[in-house]
């Protein structure tokens, strides 16, 4: 008897003959079982692969999983790593070179430290002279890390170890970045520090890689900083609105950055502001006070220089010239003469009254007394007002004339 059955993807027929079953594969058994040899080929295909690249990982080898991207301080020391593992296959001398990769692909890398012949050359790179060597003393023993001591800015860069053992070779790149800290912040108050007015706090680091970020922490009291405080963590400011007294205190600034802190303290004293009253009344005094000096000081000066200018015009009226007259000497003792006589009149007798009949002025003056004497000559007298002579204390006196001989007038 003949019977079909169907399976999944394998359909056949079969059949009873002298006890046996026969099967008989339909077409589409017969195209399940071409799909299975393909797949079966293709498998030993990919096994092959896999035998050929594990064959080839027996080679050189660069086997350090450290992170190929490394941020360092400036001063600090950093190790590349840079292990590796050779195979039988490598049978030629051993060459490491680390290189430093230019930014700019135009450019040439340059060498930095080389190891070959069994010998370590350091002095390929002069801005790295003395400051870099191989972390093994025996690089060919498997590790060819380098090591960078005192890290400067200019050091940032991409680095390359390169490990080559004829037919091996491997190599790998690092990023390195090296960092400024924060220098110590410089921390101030800028502002009037007298309740109710606004001040702000500043803080500002001279040196440091950026991004710099600039925190504020009170240090004394309760700690917290002023509800009314606005800082600017990138700019280093807190301002103060509206301050009280409560905002006095010590506050810390923290400067930072991906590799170091740096920090200062800042002093606050909110006091109330001082009598406006009473300044001005100071003030006002002091004015005042120094109006009234003025003034004195002015009324002096003039009163001494009226004072000079009278007394000048005195000493002028005084030495106004005068021609003198010539007979002075004379002149004075014939007034001499007749006061004597004057004098002798009360004695009048008849006996002697014959002696004064004679005027005494008929005789003329000798010229001895016209001229003055010449070792002392008299200065002419001054013509002065009567006004200021009156002034002076002067009494007026009539004194009578007299011609040339002599005689009175």
């Amino acid at each position: 008897m003949l019977r079909e059955t169907g399976e999944g993807r394998v359909s056949v027929k079969h059949y009873k003959s002298g006890g046996k079953v026969v099967f008989i594969p339909t077409p589409v058994t017969k195209l399940w079982l071409k799909s299975r040899a393909m797949d079966f080929s293709t498998s030993c295909l990919c096994l092959i692969n896999v035998i050929l690249l594990a064959g080839s990982a027996c080679g050189l080898q660069i086997t350090s999983t450290s992170p190929t991207s490394i941020e360092k301080a400036s001063g600090e020391t950093v190790k590349l790593d840079c292990q590796f593992t050779l195979s039988a296959e490598d049978s030629g001398p051993l060459d490491i070179e680390w290189s430093l990769q230019p930014s700019d692909n135009q450019k040439e890398e340059k060498v930095v430290i080389v190891y070959s012949g069994d010998r370590a050359f350091e002095h390929y790179y002069e801005p790295l002279k003395g400051r870099v060597h191989f972390n093994s003393p025996d690089p060919k023993n498997g590790d060819a890390s380098m090591n960078i001591m005192g890290l400067k800015a200019t050091d940032t860069g991409t680095y390359q170890c390169k490990v080559k053992k004829v037919p091996g070779i491997s190599s790998r790149k690092f990023l390195l970045t090296v960092m400024v800290r924060p220098s110590k912040p410089r921390c101030y108050a800028e502002g009037q520090t007298h309740a109710g007015k606004d001040m702000v706090l500043r803080c500002s680091s001279v040196e440091g890689t950026q991004p710099l970020q600039y925190i504020w922490e009170r240090t004394t009291g309760n700690k917290l900083l002023p509800p009314l405080a606005v800082l600017d963590p990138v700019g280093g400011t807190m301002s103060l609105r509206n301050a009280t007294e409560a905002a006095s205190g010590t506050y810390k600034c923290i400067a930072k950055n991906r590799v170091g802190t740096g920090e200062c303290l800042v002093e606050v004293n909110i006091t109330q502001p001082p009598n406006n009253a009473g300044v001005i009344a100071a003030v006002v005094i002091c004015i005042l006070l120094i109006l009234i000096l003025l003034a004195l000081l002015l009324f002096c000066f003039c009163r001494a220089r009226n004072k000079k200018k009278y007394e000048k015009e005195i000493a002028y009226e005084i030495r106004e010239d005068v021609p003198p007259p010539k007979s002075r000497v004379s002149t004075a003792r014939s007034f001499t003469s007749v006061g004597s006589q004057r004098s002798s009149l009360g004695s009048m007798t008849p006996s002697n009254l014959h002696e004064y009949t004679k005027p005494q002025y008929d005789k003329i003056p000798s010229e001895e007394y016209e001229k003055p004497p010449s070792h002392a000559p008299i200065p002419p007298p001054s013509r002065m007002a009567g006004p200021n002579l009156s002034r002076m204390g002067a009494i007026a006196v009539m004194v009578p004339a007299q011609n040339r001989d002599g005689s009175i007038v």
